[in-house]
């Protein structure tokens, strides 16, 4: 089994999906993560599609974890959640800048006698800062961040981008860095706050666009599934849907001009290199739909394959999830739930020297292992 944290104590004060997923990927990894609710519970715990009153979305941000039901702001539980912490090697809390210092549980508070606490607080733009106060969600951090401003088709209105990408890069982040502190207080068994933000992580995610803005002095614009220095490179209509395609350098197209047997194309100046094919990208787009069109999507599959440019249809989840290699790597489990019922999850993507990390716990029910928990502090 692969464990490498654990020995690792995790006290999780979090909700809905930032938190909640750093929380579980630490879990997954082996670290004991304790999650502390309010005595209504994660607000995930609502979201559909519920099962047997559990929820589906819950389970799949909540496995390998323990619950604990506290109300924060009762005397009694705010000191079992003390005792909670001083027993931890690391506290994740997502809540707004100031709310953890009211109830005393702050990292300045609680690092006072606990120097080696590895403390990650996670919120919308920072613990710091003229917005440091002020709340944030994925659909609003997309649309600060400017990830709305590049996605969609060109001339379309604003779309988000379909997964919460600003949620879940911030919960990667934070798990990173929990992990890198750890090592340091190893080292030196000084410990630390960590500050992650949901607009700086949907930032730094956006390297290449940033980067563009930085190099030209104009901003990205929408392109659809197409590249901004690559073509072609994007999803084209066939016959009968549509198939992504990505000749993404010389070697790639002239393979790609031969399999479709346009030496016209091949020889055309506009779209003699990387750099002119992307100027050209929508004329070149056009020629080749005009071609696809008597086609199906399968029929470019195998002919691109055939080729060596890589390619790929484009999924449902449902078909996605069916694919042999998901069924290879055995990425999908069976995960039980609280009450018998059985579900489907995806587990982690990692492999160490060949090993998953396991599903050791189901998710748990809310205040699930209070008893447990709390017996393990001993006397207060």
């Amino acid at each position: 089994m692969v464990v490498p944290l654990r020995d690792v104590r995790v006290v999780e004060l979090c909700t809905v999906a930032s938190g909640p997923y750093c929380g579980m990927l630490l879990a997954d990894l082996g670290a004991d993560v304790v999650k502390v609710e309010s005595p209504a519970g994660d607000t995930m715990r609502q979201w559909p599609p519920i099962t047997d009153g559990f929820s589906d979305n819950f389970a799949s941000l909540n496995r390998n974890k323990r619950s604990v039901a506290l109300d924060l702001k009762d005397p009694e539980d705010n000191a079992t959640a003390r005792r909670l912490i001083a027993e931890a090697d690391v506290v994740i809390e997502n809540s707004r800048p100031g709310v953890m210092a009211k109830l005393g549980l702050d990292y300045a508070t609680v690092s006072a006698d606990q120097p080696g606490l590895v403390y990650a607080s996670i919120s919308a733009f920072g613990q710091e800062g003229p917005r440091s106060r002020e709340g944030g969600f994925d659909l609003t951090i997309q649309a600060m961040s400017g990830i709305i401003s590049v996605t969609g088709e060109p001339g379309g209105a604003p779309v988000k981008c379909g997964v919460p990408i600003s949620d879940f890069a911030t919960g990667l982040y934070a798990a990173f860095a929990v992990a890198a502190a750890l090592r340091e207080v190893e080292h030196t068994g000084q410990g630390t706050h960590i500050d992650v933000s949901m607009l700086g992580s949907s930032l730094a995610i956006a390297a290449l666009q940033v980067s563009e803005y930085f190099g030209k002095g104009t901003d990205p614009g929408k392109l659809g599934s197409a590249h901004p220095r690559n073509a072609p490179y994007q999803v084209f209509a066939a016959a009968d849907g549509h198939v992504a395609m990505a000749a993404g350098n010389d070697k790639l197209w002239r393979a790609l001009c031969g399999a479709l047997d346009r030496d016209d194309l091949a020889a055309d100046p506009r779209f003699s290199s990387t750099t002119t094919r992307a100027q050209h990208q929508d004329e070149l787009r056009e020629l080749l739909e005009t071609q696809f069109a008597g086609h199906s999507a399968a029929e470019l599959i195998t002919l691109f394959e055939d080729a060596g440019v890589p390619c790929a249809p484009v999924n449902s989840y449902s078909e996605a999830l069916a694919d042999s290699q998901v069924e290879h790597m055995g990425w999908v489990s069976d995960l039980d739930l609280p009450g018998g019922r059985v579900t489907r999850t995806f587990g982690s993507p990692l492999r160490f020297g060949g090993e998953a990390p396991e599903i050791r716990r189901r998710p748990p029910s809310l205040g699930e292992h209070n008893a447990e928990v709390v017996a393990e502090l001993g006397e207060a």
